[in-house]
């Protein structure tokens, strides 16, 4: 190719491709740079910003009660995303076994609850969680006498909702790398004598360890911050990270603060998708050798 029409290509494809990189600059990088530069001001006496550099707020979350929300939200984060594990691997596995009419039939179960606000299904749950809900009633019909349900507003209702919100993820994760799967290498593992577990074990659980790690990620860290799950079905009693900045900034109006919650809160969760990362492409060279 000559050297003028390779300009001439090297610069409609700047053409198209500067768009994106202007709305990144604008709309996602440019947010970042402001949290973290406003997570170093000083708090205004009544409402706003000084423009004085401190440490103060990430000295701030150092204190037992901030921490302790932090340890609430890691906690119910990991709870949330074993639950959804156990849950989730299996049907995303067995999905991918099924024939292409179940497929498209559970693909749709899974997709039709987002063609509803999250906040309807929250209040969905409300109904069948409260004491005589729709739960209790369905045994009440049927003769069975239970004690009335003490499971909303709790931390096991907010588990709930973080499960239901989140599974989806996991399965179409672990479906997508289930899906892509040689599945000749398990029928040769057990040809070479391997028993049905050892063959799941060492060739299929490895060959799906990718989709298993991003549904991790999908649902771990947005546990961490999913505020209107834990004040829907956790009536204030559980606050998590999300909650924390939510209220320094309405209530609080400490901006600064909020920041630095936010940038601890970004750079836990970039370290995460950064350990995702290495095991991945770990688990991608154990597959290759």
């Amino acid at each position: 190719m000559l050297p003028t029409q390779q300009k001439k290509k090297n610069g409609k494809l700047w053409l198209a491709v500067a768009p994106l990189y202007i709305f990144t600059l604008i709309f996602v990088a440019g947010p970042l740079i402001y949290m973290v530069f406003l997570s170093f001001q000083t708090r205004a006496e009544g409402f706003g910003v000084i423009n004085e550099f401190t440490l103060d707020n990430y000295k701030k979350i150092l204190d037992p009660v901030y921490l302790g929300t932090f340890g609430q939200s890691l906690r119910l984060a990991v709870i949330s995303t074993g639950i959804i594990v156990l849950i989730g691997y299996p049907f995303g596995y067995f999905m991918a076994k099924c024939s292409p009419k179940w497929k498209r039939r559970l693909m749709m179960m899974i997709m039709i609850p987002f063609w509803t606000s999250a906040l309807i299904r929250l209040y969905g749950w409300m109904i069948l969680l409260q004491a005589k809900g729709a739960i209790y009633q369905t045994f009440h019909f049927f003769g069975i006498d239970i004690a009335p349900l003490k499971i909303l507003y709790s931390y096991p209702a907010v588990v709930i909702g973080m499960v239901y919100a989140l599974l989806p993820f996991m399965i179409l994760s672990v479906y997508s790398s289930a899906e892509k799967m040689d599945w000749s290498l398990v029928e040769a593992a057990r040809d070479l004598g391997a028993s049905s577990a050892k063959a799941f074990w060492t060739v299929t659980f490895k060959l799906t360890m990718p989709g298993l790690l991003s549904g991790v990620i999908l649902t771990f860290v947005p546990s961490m911050g999913l505020f209107f799950i834990a004040d829907i079905l956790g009536g204030n009693k559980i606050v998590l990270v999300g909650n924390l900045i939510q209220d320094q900034l309405t209530r609080g109006a400490d901006w600064p603060f909020a920041a630095a919650l936010a940038v601890v809160l970004m750079v836990m969760t970039s370290l995460l998708i950064f350990l995702y990362r290495k095991i991945a492409h770990t688990t991608e060279l154990e597959g290759i050798l």
